[in-house]
């Protein structure tokens, strides 16, 4: 399998890029977020490849980072979850994002990816939710670390009141994560309120 490829960026638009390795041009399917960090048409880049090997058709899609790519592999295990749907998926959100939307739980934030329906972001829940909770997940985005074995009762009271008052499940868990997890279930409500507050 080729794992990555080392060239010069000849190609770019909002779906696919080719990389000129020893003059031969590798076209490769990206997320939106991944052709965006490449440098412009012209320079050298490296990127992770994947290889997809079907009867009618050997279809490679490139990754700037192991995260996104991993990420690809992990969704993509999904039954009826298709590479498409996967790239859609990196394109809306980072990595990070979709761990932690499968963790806590919110299906609906998933259905913001084009071709993600409800039943199909349940069945990513439902099927991943057990893979990625053997680790810790930090959303580098709002610097947050959520370990779902080290989520106390209070907290889960808290969550489940916070969805209770209209806040997504993604939502309640950010803003109580953020909190000491030895208060009192009245104090991470009132906590969490806070931090969605703001």
């Amino acid at each position: 399998m080729i794992a990555s490829l080392r060239g010069k960026l000849i190609f770019t638009d909002n779906q696919t890029i080719v990389v000129e390795c020893s003059g031969v041009g590798f076209k490769c399917m990206s997320s939106l977020k991944t052709i965006a960090s490449l440098p412009s048409v012209g320079n050298d880049v490296f990127v992770h490849t994947y290889l997809s090997v079907r009867e009618d058709a050997l279809d490679m899609y490139a990754f700037s980072t192991t995260d996104e790519l991993e990420c690809f592999k992990l969704v993509t295990s999904v039954n009826g979850l298709g590479a498409k749907m996967a790239i859609a998926l990196l394109s809306e959100f980072t990595p990070d994002q979709i761990s932690f939307f499968i963790l806590s739980g919110d299906a609906k934030a998933l259905t913001r990816a084009s071709g993600i329906g409800p039943k199909l972001a349940q069945r990513m829940v439902l099927e991943l939710k057990d893979k990625i909770s053997k680790g810790a997940v930090t959303l580098s985005d709002d610097n947050i670390l959520v370990q779902s074995t080290g989520k106390t009762q209070n907290s889960s009271e808290a969550i489940a009141a916070l969805v209770a008052l209209g806040f997504s499940q993604s939502e309640a868990t950010s803003a109580v994560s953020k909190l000491d997890q030895t208060l009192s279930t009245d104090e991470l409500i009132r906590g969490g309120l806070k931090n969605l507050s703001r």
